[in-house]
């Protein structure tokens, strides 16, 4: 059975000391998941270790972290695959005649931390969430049965639909990073799925809102980190350029950071040239 060194990133803000790194190697096979050896540390080891954690079957999406520093669901992630992840900011190479893969596991970035492999949630995600109204807002007059929806209406909104909050795109946001302030790859999806969604009567509203926020739709640097990190294929960035193309082609909304007119000026160019003629694009 082969082993793997975990090495697992401890801080507790409240203690007043500085993080480190605790190491526990663990044997167990390579499609044992990354979430099973931690708890085997935990419960065997070091009862102290900070990990939230619920379903344990990809669903509920607590248990994100960062595993040789790509973010991911602990639960998901096969013990094996996360030794060939790479090298995150934790990771050592192993010293001479250690021969168990190194994988280092720290908490998601772009949150506090509140303990150990725990960030808070709520400091970051669910506020940002909460910002773009995450729920129908119904036409009027309300049908006195069910709504029909086009089928292709609701197709294109169903990936947005298979988010599970887990907050992995949040934490590899590099937009996030510099500008803290920024709606974030997670709300914006959440978004899309009402301006998508025929049933809403606030398409312009949001679309509007989110525009002429200047951390909103264009503060997005399209570095398709959250493509990479979302474990459920929601593709945030696509998500959030969709929103873009509503709001200038749908509504012609305009924003306070010209991205409205980066956008077309690219868009009226390949329409013009038949390919992007970058000199046309020189002030």
């Amino acid at each position: 059975m082969p082993a793997y060194t975990l090495r697992i990133r401890r801080f507790d803000p409240q203690s007043g000391e500085a993080p480190h790194w605790d190491e526990h190697t663990v044997d167990m096979p390579e499609t044992q998941s990354v979430l099973d050896a931690i708890l085997k540390v935990r419960d065997e080891v070091d009862g102290s270790v900070g990990i939230r954690c619920s379903c344990q079957q990809a669903i509920c999406g607590s248990c994100g972290v960062r595993m040789n520093g790509k973010p991911g669901l602990a639960c998901n992630t096969h013990l094996g695959e996360a030794a060939e992840r790479g090298h995150g900011v934790g990771w050592n190479p192993p010293e001479e005649g250690q021969v168990a893969p190194v994988i280092a596991v720290e908490p998601m970035g772009n949150m506090p931390v509140i303990r150990d492999l725990i960030v808070d949630m709520d400091a970051v995600h669910w506020k940002k969430i909460r910002r773009v109204t995450p729920w129908l807002v119904n036409q009027q007059p309300v049908p006195e049965r069910e709504y029909i929806v086009p089928h292709e209406n609701m197709v294109d909104v169903t990936q947005t639909m298979a988010c599970i909050q887990c907050g992995a795109c949040v934490s590899d946001c590099l937009a996030m990073e510099v500008d803290p302030l920024f709606v974030g790859p997670a709300a914006l999806a959440k978004a899309y799925r009402f301006v998508g969604d025929p049933r809403d009567a606030q398409h312009r509203e949001r679309l509007q809102d989110l525009a002429e926020d200047e951390h909103g739709i264009y503060d997005c640097t399209h570095c398709f980190n959250c493509i990479d990190a979302c474990p459920k294929g929601v593709d945030p960035m696509s998500q959030i350029m969709r929103l873009r193309r509503r709001a200038g082609s749908d509504y012609e909304i305009e924003d306070r950071n010209n991205g409205y007119r980066h956008e077309h000026a690219f868009v009226n160019n390949i329409r013009r040239n038949g390919l992007l003629h970058e000199a046309d694009l020189l002030p």
